[in-house]
């Protein structure tokens, strides 16, 4: 074990359990895999916070830390957010609040001060990481292990990502799909949950009209479970009913599941679990933190 150093896995943070259960796993791996001292920090909403982690690091007495947000792209939370809380410039300008006045209802008004004497590093999200695909793809095995249809079937894949306003999100999950499109035999595309087209009915769509399609699998690209993979995508494809609990991450708006396009496509439909704490995950952290050691 290396004293000097220690590793913060920052997640977002939710009110429910799902995401919490995951890092605590997540946690658990990589401390077992690297050797580090490591703990899971929450940027908002869920404990420990960031500054409480750090804290709980300190008492090894590390010399630097390195704060490595599990989100899969780049967006206002790792580029903004997360380095202001960690007390660091922020690597660009708030388009919320471009003179960094929060106002007192704003989850950056007021931050618990990060109390640290060495060098803490942030490092970067994951990024369209080759070693991801591993990962889609064995989803897509274990789904099929569910079909109900014919092995031969005609089958298509979505690669279903968050969406957002930003241009990150829309790189990542596009240069994803490229590495993926080039390596496999499937036809198949990308959608986004949310606030950025193509939505998921529209690339459903755009797939069952282009292509004979008679099974589709849509792969949730979301690091953690939580309401947006356990309601939001499943009601949006029509495998469960919609019960209200879609959840905001105080976006000016989202779009609502009646206002989508009808989904054009009445062949079977599977949809695996995310990434989770998925081995491949901890090796690509465990590379991206050894990559400064």
């Amino acid at each position: 074990m290396n004293d000097n150093d220690a590793v913060l896995l920052i997640s977002h943070g939710s009110s429910l359990p799902y995401a919490e259960n995951t890092f605590k796993e997540i946690c658990t791996k990589f401390k077992k895999k690297s050797g580090l001292s490591t703990e899971v920090g929450y940027m908002k909403v869920s404990d420990p916070t960031i500054a409480q982690a750090i804290n709980i690091l300190k008492e090894n007495s590390p010399k630097r830390i390195f704060a490595l947000p599990v989100f899969l792209s780049p967006g206002i939370h790792t580029n903004i957010d997360i380095p202001t809380i960690l007390g660091l410039d922020p690597l660009e300008t708030d388009p919320r609040c471009p003179d960094g006045n929060y106002p007192e209802d704003h989850y950056l008004y007021g931050l618990e001060e990060v109390e640290f004497d060495g060098e803490i590093k942030l490092l970067k999200p994951i990024g369209p990481n080759d070693d991801l695909l591993e990962i889609i793809n064995k989803r897509i095995e274990t789904s099929l292990e569910g079909s109900k249809i014919s092995n031969d079937a005609k089958t298509a894949i979505l690669l279903v990502s968050h969406g957002s306003r930003l241009k990150y999100n829309k790189e990542f999950i596009s240069t994803l799909h490229e590495k993926f499109s080039k390596d496999s035999s499937y036809v198949s595309d990308f959608g986004f949950m949310e606030l950025v087209e193509p939505n998921i009915p529209q690339s459903i769509n755009k797939l069952t009209s282009e292509n004979e399609i008679e099974r589709l699998i849509v792969v949730p690209v979301f690091i953690a479970p939580g309401v947006h993979t356990n309601n939001d995508i499943p009601v949006i494809l029509g495998l469960k009913e919609d019960n209200g609990h879609s959840q905001s991450h105080d976006h000016d708006h989202h779009d609502h599941h009646h206002d989508l396009t009808k989904i054009e496509f009445d062949g079977e439909v599977l949809y695996p679990e995310p990434i989770g704490a998925d081995d491949i995950l901890i090796q690509i952290l465990e590379k991206k933190v050894n990559s400064y050691l």
